[in-house]
């Protein structure tokens, strides 16, 4: 197992922690056939997913073409893909006449969607989150894709319960989250009707030093901000992990669309992780209502059997952004909205 420093001192060394390959994954990229399309990767993990399959390719000995599409934020964000070995294309999957203008590959991984601002256009979110999947589904219906998904189709469940399960039927809350079963629905769909290998991440929630469920309640702490508790209870994963698991994951494609949960072993405490970082803060947290005896859970058992269990601690990660925080390291500024818990994002 890797060797991981007890603090994270800039952003050269993060990126390279999130972009480290596994053995396995090298192994994997050594025999996979054709070459490599990202949809979507100018978002929060494109980059270091894109950067690690890249770094994979180059320990396996392989040479692959490597695409990333994206509505890039602007010039320096494409460049920085381009300088990893990406040839990118910069358009609207929206828009079926850029789709078609897209070379064809053998392997696509799917990163598009929309949450944040959901509620403010919600048929936005639907076109972005279920009517661009099923053009993609269609244009790319001889590749193997593996999409993201979210956690956010199950229903709230149990404490107790260990989390939902693959098996388990979706009941989606709000619109946002229908739209995300929209989005499984028109992959599934090409899946049966074409025979696509399709493999769907259901993710909650991915973590890094930047963004992420504990960040958000990192800062409420250090601000001396109240903690809201309602929603009492989650599950996280560290994202250098989520890129491994993705990236592997077109291993396990099949028709018609494979299910699979990705998020950390571990159902988690807000009130106790608060009180963690109070503790590195040397605050006392402040906190507002009750936990409610339901919240958004993911089990990823299957995951562990397939693919190992997570290599990075949630301890571990907590105390990389407490010193990521006090050494005002930078913030992406995109808060999860965990604490939702009527699907209104």
């Amino acid at each position: 197992m890797k060797d991981y420093p007890d603090k994270i001192a800039n952003l050269d060394i993060l990126e390279d922690l999130l972009s480290t390959p596994t053995a396995e994954a090298v192994k994997m990229f050594s025999g996979i056939e054709g070459d490599i399309m990202f949809l979507g990767i100018g978002g929060k993990i494109g980059p270091s997913l894109a950067r690690m399959a890249k770094r994979a390719c180059e320990q396996a000995g392989v040479k692959k073409r490597m695409y990333g599409v994206a509505l890039f934020e602007s010039e320096e964000q494409r460049k920085q893909i381009e300088n990893i070995g990406f040839e990118t294309y910069h358009g609207d999957l929206l828009d079926p006449d850029f789709i078609h203008s897209l070379p064809k590959v053998r392997n696509v991984y799917f990163l598009a969607g929309m949450k944040f601002g959901s509620e403010e256009n919600l048929s936005m979110t639907w076109a972005v989150n279920s009517y661009m999947p099923a053009l993609v589904a269609e244009y790319y219906k001889e590749s193997n894709i593996v999409a993201f998904s979210t956690g956010c189709v199950y229903p709230l469940v149990s404490v107790e319960s260990g989390g939902s399960l693959e098996t388990d039927a979706p009941a989606p809350v709000g619109e946002y989250a229908q739209s995300c079963l929209g989005r499984e629905r028109m992959f599934e769909y090409g899946s049966k009707q074409h025979g696509t290998r399709v493999c769907l991440i259901r993710l909650n929630y991915s973590v890094e030093l930047r963004y992420g469920v504990l960040v958000d309640i990192a800062l409420k702490v250090k601000n001396m901000a109240p903690i809201d508790l309602s929603m009492g209870f989650f599950n996280v994963i560290w994202q250098g992990d989520v890129n491994d698991v993705v990236l592997r994951s077109l291993e396990i494609c099949e028709s018609p669309a494979k299910y699979l949960n990705i998020t950390g072993p571990d159902t988690l405490s807000v009130r106790d992780v608060a009180m963690e970082f109070g503790k590195l803060f040397k605050v006392n947290p402040e906190f507002e209502n009750e936990e409610a005896r339901t919240a958004l859970l993911n089990n990823s058992e299957h995951a562990f059997q397939l693919f190992g269990r997570p290599k990075v601690s949630t301890g571990q990660i907590i105390r990389w952004i407490a010193d990521w925080i006090n050494e005002g390291g930078e913030m992406l500024g995109k808060p999860t909205h965990y604490e939702v818990r009527d699907g209104k994002y």
